[in-house]
């Protein structure tokens, strides 16, 4: 990624007229803390608590579709009424993964300690966690974790909050813009375990803007943004996004600032892929229907060979005509050349590269951001929990 600020990706337009804040700051009308319960080692930050003070709130909670899902997502479907969140509590280090009955317990009661510390009911409290699968929560650890990080909430609590979710990831992913009169806020993770739906990630958006249709805006942003990506093809069974949007500003979001958000945080977060040297866009063109294009641009994207091609800046176009023709196995294809596919840029040094294909077989398109498949990535899920 190139240039400075917080849109850095050649693919990123943002809105004119942008200001970018103290990343650690938040959204007027929410604070965010951070605490050490050990979950994670080193004493690093691992449990992270946002809440909204104002009373009305529209809110949109996107969950992963991954039917073996994490306890708290079962506990975010089952008790937690999306259009209304006032806070959420995060844990990193353990995901409450297929830990059954117990696992959604713990979680539940993680929902209802962050909800006392902050006088707020239940139901509008949303609980996310990630880490390691299988391995039962250390509950009494974290429920102490979020009475210090109630205790630590404030206006600047971005940065603590954004390490508290933070996994393998080798940077934290946050922002805090204004524009138009709005102040729009958001912190995310991600590295590996990264294929739609969602994309293992979370994210959490704050504003300030009237948003009058938070689950229609985050779907269409989503839909452009985290939905577009992939690390290693996996779909997380934690996968959370939460907007939150007061409206107390008295004016609506600029147009196009939640996509670009979003957007440079998912291409962050394939740019962060366990071990991930570069970025890559793949374009296919002239499908034969939107499903094929989207078919055979997933299938480069998360192409083995191609991924190494990207890691080793080898512009070997016949991997990408392998896996397109892969795809569309048991169709009529006309042979797939040089001339049909664009793989210039796979054998460049630039962290980030476009490379297209042409089908040949009507009118329609589709793009998927990926990451290159190198040596550390192996390294890091080989060793996970050794």
């Amino acid at each position: 990624m190139s240039g400075g600020g917080f849109f850095k990706s050649r693919w990123v337009e943002p809105p004119t007229g942008v200001e970018e804040l103290d990343p650690a700051t938040l959204a007027p009308g929410f604070r965010a803390g951070g605490a050490h319960c050990g979950l994670k080692g080193g004493g690093k930050t691992d449990v992270g608590l946002l809440v909204c003070d104002a009373e009305e709130v529209g809110s949109s909670l996107l969950l992963t579709r991954n039917a073996s899902a994490a306890a708290p997502v079962r506990v975010c479907r089952e008790r937690v009424e999306p259009g209304a969140v006032r806070a959420a509590v995060v844990n990193s280090g353990n995901a409450n993964a297929e830990t059954g009955e117990r696992g959604f317990a713990d979680a539940l009661a993680m929902c209802e300690e962050a909800a006392a510390k902050l006088g707020l009911p239940p139901e509008s409290v949303a609980v996310a966690e990630t880490g390691v699968i299988g391995v039962p929560l250390r509950v009494d650890d974290v429920l102490s974790g979020i009475g210090e990080a109630a205790g630590a909430l404030s206006e600047s609590g971005g940065a603590a909050f954004s390490e508290a979710i933070m996994t393998t990831d080798r940077w934290p992913k946050r922002c805090a813009l204004r524009a138009g009169g709005a102040t729009l806020s958001a912190q995310a993770k991600g590295g590996g375990m990264i294929q739609p739906n969602l994309a293992t990630m979370l994210c959490f958006v704050q504003t300030d803007a009237v948003v009058e249709d938070p689950d229609a805006t985050l779907r269409a942003a989503t839909d452009a943004s985290f939905e577009r990506i992939t690390v290693d093809g996996q779909m997380s069974t934690n996968d959370t996004i939460l907007l939150q949007a007061t409206g107390a500003a008295g004016v609506p979001l600029p147009d196009g600032l939640l996509e670009a958000v979003l957007l440079q945080l998912a291409i962050e977060i394939v740019a962060d892929g366990e071990g991930s040297t570069r970025v890559a866009r793949i374009q296919v063109a002239e499908a034969a229907s939107a499903a094929e294009a989207e078919r055979v641009a997933r299938a480069i994207a998360n192409s083995p060979l191609v991924k190494t091609a990207l890691f080793g800046r080898d512009p070997n176009w016949g991997r990408i005509a392998q896996a397109a023709g892969m795809a569309l196995a048991g169709e009529d294809l006309e042979e797939i050349g040089a001339g049909s596919i664009d793989a210039n840029e796979l054998g460049e040094d630039a962290a980030e590269a476009e490379i297209g294909v042409r089908l040949g077989r009507g009118s329609h398109d589709a793009h998927v951001w990926f990451s290159d498949l190198g040596y550390e990535y192996v390294k890091i899920n080989a060793e996970y929990t050794t």
